[in-house]
């Protein structure tokens, strides 16, 4: 019963709140609208995997100077194109060019539109200028998203975004800002335990997280015609999931802050830098070692890959195992640090 009425306390100073309401309504709606007509993206760091069958002196020739290409990055010589396809299911190859009796098929995934179409493109170039030979003699094949559809693309990591900043900066100013007012020390004499008033302090978050993945994927619908390929549920979970590490990180950050101005700040220095070292979301080994390597354990990396899966390829709960395992421990340490770090005075 105890947690009921905290949870409700909760609500009541969001829906008293000037502001708040209106930020959970508007920001998603601002979000969607907007940003897939103004965000562009830079290609680079395009993975290619070749799969020779003809072994003659020119396919060998045109394999070496794809390897040394410096904008694309040589991820092999396969036997047979399945096991290329597998590369690119698990996201180790972006495009597979297979030479079969002196014709070429270029295979780009389209799950990444503009990746998949401007990789395809320079990569038919670059086999055209070699062979020197029209390009009717080699086709291209756009896996998943067959028309190249950006904002198709880009869609499932808005939805990131906005979970990010919702479930995120509102947490960091919620424990902060009782200390500033005073009205944390009133909670501290109670003999509430550290567990119930955290997840008092969590809850109300994370049904935010449900409302405002539903409405992005209600506009994701009513404005640009797109609808998730998988289970809708799972979209639901990777949200809830996504949500627990961001609102447990965010009470860390009030938890350890005295004032609003350095909760806010401390925030802003972590969004900006998980965003920077996912790589625009995706890892690649072009980055520094470090910065690669910080990618597996970013949530965000996780989740936009799943979320892509689900949304664009069709995937399941087995095609993204690995990345809801992963958020799950990732966000079940940060809200156990969220107890811990949260001190009642004496």
């Amino acid at each position: 019963m105890t947690l009921k009425y905290l949870i409700q306390k909760e609500f009541l100073q969001i829906r008293r709140h000037a502001f708040l309401p209106k930020l959970i309504i508007m920001f998603p709606i601002v979000i969607m609208c907007v940003m897939p007509w103004v965000m562009q993206m830079e290609v680079k760091n395009i993975v290619v995997d070749v799969v020779d069958i003809d072994h003659t002196v020119e396919s060998q020739r045109l394999v070496q100077q794809i390897a040394a290409s410096n904008y694309f990055m040589f991820g092999g010589q396969k036997a047979t194109y399945a096991e290329a396809m597998k590369d690119v299911e698990k996201g180790r190859a972006d495009v597979i060019l297979e030479i079969r009796d002196g014709k070429y098929l270029i295979a780009a995934n389209a799950v990444n539109g503009t990746k998949g179409a401007i990789g395809s493109a320079y990569l038919s170039q670059i086999v055209a200028s070699h062979q020197q030979m029209p390009h009717s003699l080699f086709s291209v094949l756009n896996l998943y998203n067959k028309g190249q559809n950006y904002k198709l693309f880009m869609i499932p990591a808005l939805f990131a975004i906005v979970m990010m900043l919702m479930t995120g900066f509102l947490p960091t100013l919620n424990i902060v800002g009782e200390k500033e007012a005073g009205t944390i020390e009133q909670m501290n004499v109670t003999p509430v335990s550290k567990w119930s008033f955290i997840l008092a302090k969590l809850i109300p978050y994370w049904l935010i997280a449900l409302f405002v993945i539903t409405v992005c994927l209600l506009l994701a619908w009513l404005v640009y015609g797109i609808t998730p390929v998988g289970p809708l549920w799972l979209i639901y979970v990777l949200a809830l999931l996504l949500a627990l590490f961001f609102s447990s990180f965010g009470l860390i950050v009030s938890n350890y802050s005295d004032t609003m101005q350095q909760a806010m700040f401390v925030m802003w220095f972590f969004v900006v830098n998980i965003m920077l070292l996912s790589g625009l979301f995706t890892p690649t080994r072009s980055m520094p070692q470090w910065a690669y390597l910080t990618t597996y354990i970013n949530p965000m990396h996780y989740f936009i890959d799943a979320i892509r899966t689900v949304f664009i390829r069709g995937g399941g709960l087995p095609e993204t195992a690995h990345q809801v395992f992963a958020l799950a421990v990732i966000g079940t340490l940060m809200g156990c640090w969220a107890v811990q770090s949260y001190k009642k005075n004496s």
